[in-house]
């Protein structure tokens, strides 16, 4: 019944009390007074039609009254004289309304629980940058008020708590550098340069700059095979190179004295997937969904001057993205961490028009 039209429930309704007026017309009839044919027929026609008629406006002028009201609440669209709306009985307007009411209330509830989402992540974002400022910034007072307090004349100590005051504040404008970058990621602001360069090679750059880092944990920079001719891809060979120097950092500022990292290409379908691979402690799975937000981290205790800005990951995630192109993490504790992403291999042989750097040179 909820299904019908209002036009059909108006005329059923009408019918059966023109049937039910011709049914009483007969009883006064045959007990009481004799009625003539004509006036038997006539009479529930015109009480069928009377009825419809008067029904038919009321209902109609009640319908679009009421759920106009309704419709000024849940329609996103202006309601104008050049966008008017209208109900018709012959619709199914019950139906109709019904059903765009729950979209309304699903999207107000998606609308709801995703401002939700972003007002918890704001706060814990606000959160998370107050505590990376307050390390720098506690050090810097430190420093600064001890040198005040009589230790600027004292040259054994001066000079050292200037150079820690001045880390401090090279790790101050790291953040806010990384911040900036991020920003300007997340608005598109950050021009990326598409050219054809050897992943390969500038693999062994990102080694051979960490080279001295991975020498103090005696961590071994590798790959897991030896790629001859290299592997052309195309892509900002200089973004990319940020990102290889993160993930390639990540696993030697978190990984275990006497480990080994190993970079990996694959190429399958003109999609090149680069993977960097540590025998680190390893992630759990309850942290590996957030390991790309900002600032976040897994160990909460973890010294905040270790490792960076807490920002890497999520730099190198808009990075990539940027790229048209995904990664991800799998991990397992005790064993280690893999993060992977994609980049296009190029069309262009890069001994043709382009050197091994992305530099066009025909």
């Amino acid at each position: 019944m909820k299904n019908k039209k209002p036009l059909f429930l108006l005329v059923s309704g009408s019918f059966i009390i023109g049937v039910f007026s011709f049914i009483m017309l007969l009883v006064i009839s045959f007990f009481l007074v004799e009625i003539p044919i004509w006036v038997l027929i006539s009479y529930p026609i015109i009480i069928t039609t009377s009825i419809f008629l008067i029904f038919y406006y009321f209902i109609n002028v009640f319908l679009n009254e009421r759920l106009k009201l309704i419709y000024r609440s849940i329609r996103k669209g202006k309601i104008t004289e050049d966008n008017p709306i209208s109900f018709r009985l012959t619709d199914n307007v019950i139906s109709d309304i019904e059903k765009e009411t729950r979209e309304w209330s699903d999207d107000r509830n998606k609308e709801i629980s995703k401002l939700k989402d972003q007002e918890e992540f704001r706060r814990e974002f606000l959160g998370n940058l107050a505590h990376e400022l307050k390390t720098p910034v506690f050090s810097i007072q430190g420093y600064v008020l001890t040198l005040l307090d009589g230790a600027l004349e004292d040259e054994t100590v001066n000079r050292t708590f200037l150079e820690r005051a001045s880390k401090a504040t090279d790790r101050m404008a790291s953040i806010l550098e990384d911040l900036d970058q991020i920003t300007r990621l997340e608005v598109d602001d950050l021009k990326i340069e598409f050219r054809p360069f050897d992943i390969c090679e500038l693999t062994q750059e990102v080694f051979d700059l960490l080279e001295i880092i991975s020498k103090e944990k005696n961590i071994k920079l590798m790959f897991s095979k030896e790629y001859t001719g290299g592997i052309i891809v195309a892509g900002d060979r200089s973004k990319i190179g940020q990102v290889l120097t993160n993930l390639i950092g990540n696993s030697i500022f978190y990984g275990t004295q006497g480990g080994q990292t190993i970079v990996r290409f694959y190429v399958v379908d003109g999609i090149v997937t680069i993977e960097v691979s540590d025998n680190g402690p390893g992630i759990e799975d309850q942290y590996l969904p957030r390991l790309f937000e900002r600032f976040y981290r897994v160990e909460k205790s973890r010294n905040r001057n270790e490792g960076g800005s807490g920002l890497g990951l999520a730099i190198v995630k808009h990075i990539i993205e940027s790229h048209d192109q995904t990664i991800s993490v799998r991990s397992t504790v005790g064993l280690g961490s893999t993060f992977s992403f994609t980049l296009d291999k190029s069309k262009v042989g890069v001994n043709a028009l382009y050197s091994s750097r992305g530099i066009q040179i025909k």
